[in-house]
């Protein structure tokens, strides 16, 4: 018979394991080469330094395939504000001071100026595409909305996203620019069967253009910040880079400085593409290109880890 008079005992309550800091587990477990793996990929490396080499696997397509999902919903408004502006620029410059330009001297051969205007506006739209989306989107996932932060719950590094935002940018820029050849097509400005090499290099500015406009999206304290960087970088450059007339109508010095920008060795790529011509020295542009590219997302990168680890 049970003793009535026996004090009940509450049995021991379950503890939830205290919380360790990623560092601290890392550390405890160098010894396990797994579990080393399976921190850097989800914390990054575990060197504080923020130059250090970019570490890089394939969980940044999650977050560029979360991008592309939330851009679907818009995407004909947002192909529409993209191409306006550029078509803007080649019906008033193309059309309108085309009728009293007439055609352009490049010496091996005379090229109509609406011509020469399509193959460097491509380029330019190319560029503005990149940057407004490293810009002012890629900000406000990162800053405003807080995106970053809740993706990098997941095992995914701050290296992989910015890798996935720079690659998102180069896609918006050339899905742009294809856009607009697209219609430059079918106002038959240009016809050449080279044109189709002209995709990889607009590829190449979108890459270039968006490496360079993250280092900016680092820095920023808020959309005000860009500001400085459209107009004492991208306006000049747009206006120094042959877009609009060649360089050669520039004093030497100036086109010594405008021929080591982004935009112009874009645009020499290109341009020879619009006229059936295969560019000279292209291996030149095309390394100029990759050499601001990589220069910018290291920058980048660099800059954001600073950010993140303030």
């Amino acid at each position: 018979m049970s003793d009535t008079n026996t004090p009940y005992i509450e049995p021991p309550m379950a503890v939830d394991e205290p919380f360790t800091h990623p560092v601290v587990q890392a550390q405890a477990q160098a010894q396990d080469p797994i579990a080393r793996k399976r921190y850097k990929r989800s914390w990054g490396s575990h060197s504080s330094n923020p130059w250090r080499l970019p570490a890089l696997d394939a969980s940044f397509w999650p977050v560029f395939y979360r991008n592309f999902l939330v851009w679907r919903k818009l995407a004909l408004p947002s192909l529409v504000g993209n191409i306006a502006e550029p078509l803007i620029w080649l019906v008033a410059f193309g059309y309108g001071m085309g009728a009293l330009i007439g055609t352009i001297d490049m010496g091996t051969q005379q090229v109509p100026y609406l011509l020469f205007l399509a193959s460097g506006s491509i380029c330019m739209s190319a560029m503005n595409a990149a940057s407004f989306e490293a810009l002012y989107s890629a900000f406000s996932r990162m800053h405003v909305q807080k995106t970053w932060g809740g993706i990098m719950n997941a095992p995914i590094s701050l290296d992989n996203i910015v890798l996935a935002e720079m690659l998102w940018a180069s896609f918006k820029a050339v899905f742009t620019a294809i856009a607009i050849m697209g219609v430059m097509l079918a106002l038959n400005i240009s016809t050449s069967p080279k044109l189709i090499a002209a995709v990889p290099v607009l590829m190449l500015t979108g890459v270039t253009f968006s490496c360079l406009a993250l280092v900016f999206n680092a820095l920023a304290k808020g959309y005000d910040f860009f500001t400085y960087y459209f107009t004492l970088f991208l306006t000049p450059m747009m206006f120094l880079s042959g877009v609009f007339f060649p360089l050669n109508q520039l004093p030497p010095l100036v086109a010594d400085i405008a021929n080591a920008l982004p935009l112009a060795n874009a645009v020499a790529l290109v341009r020879p593409l619009f006229m059936d011509e295969w560019p000279t020295q292209a291996w030149v542009h095309v390394l100029v290109l990759l050499a601001y590219a990589v220069g910018g997302f290291w920058l980048a990168l660099a800059l954001t880890r600073k950010r993140f680890s303030a």
